[in-house]
């Protein structure tokens, strides 16, 4: 610690400090970076991202959301929903007021300290006070203001990812809700003509036209398809639940419309291209992975500028003693690095520099991968279903009117037409799925390519294929 008693330089670092705090002072923006969300979320889904206003306010949002749950929810219209009303979205937008918050606090000089101590003793009294400013927090300024605006762009990356992440989910759970309801009105259907089944075998058993085994056969029929109704029916509960949590809904709008059925295929598949590199140019998880190692990059540049020196204070100082006139000077407070010369401080900044060069870089090689594997899905399903539509339920189709014919003709039993239609029921159940899986197949794919996802079909057994009673 040093003073003097001249005070050119206590005015020369006072006229910096100005300079400095007007130059780089930072304030609120008024939208808070709800804007620059809500066009990163347009530009990937079609749909923009909007807050409610203060109850008791004429609101847009409210109103469209009030409209939206009146007629039967479109997937796109389910999604838009989730984007105005689910809590958990919300919750990520509040975090832009913190990333903004630390903004504004790094374009702020930190308040100064002042120091007063009294001394007396032989009838003497000596008074000393100060007022001390933090030069490196002073000059680092506006280091430490671009390392905090990358922050609120990070911030704003990661608001957008979790809304185009929702929109995914929610557009998902949409398919698969309208297909397990579709699955579980025919199920319904199914064990219907089961029981008729059954009903006829029994009073055909009775009379004696119908051997006991084939009787029970049929009975077996009927318990196992109103066992597998009332797992269609928890699944479609199920299903849709899923969609009202995504969805943010509860009370009276829990009882929102479904389509009966899922929508048809579109002509022709998309094409690969070249969507390995539109990944690269929209993937928000690789755009957030490249800004937080340009701010590590930033970060290391502040922390060697202030690795040997990281105290530096100074001010104005003044002492009054008794019978004497006041002295009037400076006062400089310097940390001596004797013990830490900031090596430590600036080897763990470089290494964290490079976890981040090397976490972009596997970002992007698994942002390819995931964009290959969810196109092979959506291919895959697309075709699968396509041959459903096609094939397999009108070949299906043909031989029950070929059975209907021969028994019309006398040459089959009610038996075997009955039998035929079980065997539809694995084909219509797999042609459902298939449609179900084709569609999810076809949001992984634009997940991947905008947001962070990858292919989640399992074109392993159709589940629905593995669920129908058999006889």
């Amino acid at each position: 610690m040093t003073k003097q008693s001249s005070l050119p330089p206590l005015r020369a670092i006072a006229a910096s400090a100005l300079v400095l705090v007007l130059s780089g002072c930072a304030t609120f923006s008024q939208d808070g970076g709800l804007d620059s969300v809500s066009a990163l979320t347009k530009e990937r889904t079609g749909q923009d991202v909007r807050l409610p206003k203060a109850a008791g306010n004429a609101d847009p949002a409210r109103e469209e959301l009030a409209r939206l749950m009146k007629s039967p929810l479109s997937a796109d219209d389910a999604v838009r929903v989730a984007l105005l009303n689910n809590r958990g979205l919300r919750a990520s937008l509040a975090g832009l007021g913190v990333a903004e918050a630390d903004l504004v606090q790094a374009g702020r000089m930190s308040n100064p300290s002042f120091s007063f101590s009294r001394m007396s003793g032989g009838g003497e009294t000596e008074i000393e006070r100060s007022v001390m400013f933090d030069l490196v927090g002073l000059v680092t300024i506006p280091i430490r203001r671009d390392i905090e605006a990358r922050r609120f762009e990070s911030a704003k990356l990661v608001a957008a990812l979790d809304a185009v992440n929702l929109a995914a989910d929610t557009r998902k759970a949409w398919f698969t809700a309208v297909a397990a309801s579709q699955s579980a009105r025919y199920a319904e259907q199914v064990r219907e003509a089961a029981q008729a089944s059954a009903e006829l075998a029994q009073r055909m058993a009775s009379v004696g036209n119908l051997s006991a085994l084939d009787q029970a056969r049929e009975q077996a029929f009927s318990a196992e398809a109103t066992a597998q109704l009332a797992r269609a029916r928890h699944n479609a509960t199920a299903a849709r639940e899923q969609l009202a949590r995504l969805m943010g809904v509860w009370g009276e709008h829990t009882a929102f419309q479904l389509p009966e059925r899922l929508p048809d295929l579109p002509a022709a598949p998309r094409e690969a291209a070249n969507i390995e590199s539109l990944a690269m140019q929209q993937r928000l998880d690789v755009r957030l992975s490249k800004l937080d190692t340009e701010s590590t990059a930033r970060a290391l540049g502040l922390t060697k500028a202030t690795g040997f020196i990281n105290v530096l204070d100074a001010g104005y100082a003044n002492t009054s003693k008794s019978g004497s006139p006041r002295e009037n000077g400076y006062e400089v407070e310097l940390a001596l690095p004797i013990f830490d010369w900031g090596g430590a401080r600036v080897a763990k900044a470089q290494s964290l520099y490079m976890q981040a060069v090397h976490r972009t870089a596997h970002a992007a090689t698994v942002a390819r991968s995931q964009v290959r594997e969810a196109y092979s899905a959506y291919r895959t399903t697309y075709d699968l279903s396509k041959q459903y539509r096609d094939e397999v339920v009108p070949l299906q189709k043909k031989i029950s009117e070929e059975t209907l014919l021969r028994y019309n003709g006398m040459l089959a039993s009610v038996f075997e037409l009955l039998a035929d239609a079980r065997t539809q029921v694995t084909g219509v159940n797999a042609a459902i799925q298939a449609q179900r899986d084709y569609w999810i197949a076809e949001t992984d794919l634009q997940a991947a390519i905008n947001g962070s996802g990858g292919a989640s079909v399992s074109l392993g057994a159709s589940s629905a294929a593995e669920a129908a009673p058999e006889h």
